[in-house]
């Protein structure tokens, strides 16, 4: 098992040897996922004295509470059943390397999917923001604007979430606080209308980046359908390969709910990114690896906490760390 180790060890090393507070910060948002995923495999290890079949349908059944996945949980398995076989080993504890190993291999195999925001264009930047109400978008929204701004981009906000009580109010709030010009409109006004005044204005000012908030009506999959379509058309017309980024916002505390809930977003629309809001809410971690087996679509963002600071660029080995380390003792 020393080659397995030290692949963890590889990536620990490497991570504690940045020193960042974004690896503090991945260690303190994923503390309830860990805590709930480490404490169950490691009470099975010390339950079984050897492996056997009742051992894997129990690891099996973890990974699943977890949020793993069906089929990457069966890939999972049947990987660390080779490896147990090859190497014969017998020691439930000496699995935890291979759960990490598997998690991470498994993830990275199915291919590279570009993680950070593509904002590189010259002149405007579209920003299409979809998720459905609760989910804790607006607030995305202001944690995003956050971290541009400390890139020093030039922002501007598109309030097109009109139909939803309060929401053109809550987005303007924060544009105040974090000082961004917004354009708005009364309620029930047509959110294309919004973003077209906004796409007009962003050019016209030389803004780097456009974020546009939208409804998120599901119970009436048609008429949001519509509605995204008759956005994006309006920004293809105004922008160049706009929009740059579609993100959906994500409540990472709704698990599967949220899982199905992308699955919707992604039958309307074409999403290139996903942002997982509360992961410091989350005791099922395992949702990372879902979104990405099940839709194929790339985590860009998870946010971590409360505060506005709290957003980190989805990293693998700073997730995988982060859910994981507990599983050893060295």
């Amino acid at each position: 098992m020393d080659s397995k180790k030290s692949f963890f060890k590889k990536i620990s090393d490497k991570l504690l040897g940045n020193n960042t507070s974004t690896n503090d910060k991945y260690l303190a948002g994923l503390d309830k996922s860990r805590s709930s995923f480490t404490n169950s495999i490691n009470n099975l290890a010390a339950r079984y004295r050897r492996i056997d079949d009742d051992y894997f349908e129990e690891l099996e059944n973890i990974l699943i509470m977890a949020d793993v996945g069906i089929n990457m949980v069966m890939n999972i398995i049947e990987e660390i059943k080779k490896e147990v076989r090859i190497q014969n080993i017998t020691d439930p504890h000496l699995i935890n390397d291979l759960i990490v190993d598997k998690m991470f291999v498994i993830y990275a195999n199915q291919g590279y999917m570009a993680t950070t925001l593509n904002i590189n264009n010259e002149g405007l930047n579209v920003i299409l923001m979809i998720g459905v109400n609760g989910v804790g978008k607006t607030t995305t929204i202001a944690k995003l604007v956050n971290l541009l701004k400390k890139q020093n981009k030039k922002i501007l906000l598109a309030a097109a979430d009109t139909f939803r009580a309060g929401a053109i109010n809550q987005l303007n709030e924060w544009a105040n606080k974090l000082e961004v010009d917004i354009i708005k409109k009364e309620e029930n006004s047509d959110p294309s209308s919004v973003i077209y005044e906004a796409l007009q204005y962003g050019k016209n000012n030389n803004y780097d980046v456009l974020i546009c908030d939208t409804a998120g009506r599901l119970q009436n999959k048609v008429n949001l359908m519509n509605e995204l379509d008759k956005i994006k058309r309006v920004i293809q017309k105004e922008v160049n390969n706009g929009p740059q980024e579609t993100l959906l916002v994500i409540d990472a505390t709704t698990g599967q709910n949220g899982v199905n809930q992308a699955k919707v977003f992604k039958d309307i629309t074409d999403v290139s990114g996903i942002v997982l809001s509360k992961m410091d809410g989350s005791a099922k971690g395992g949702i990372i690896l879902a979104i990405k087996e099940l839709l194929n679509i790339p985590v860009k963002f998870i946010t971590t906490g409360e505060s506005i600071e709290d957003i980190e660029e989805f990293d693998l080995e700073n997730y995988i760390y982060s859910l994981c380390k507990d599983l050893f003792n060295d």
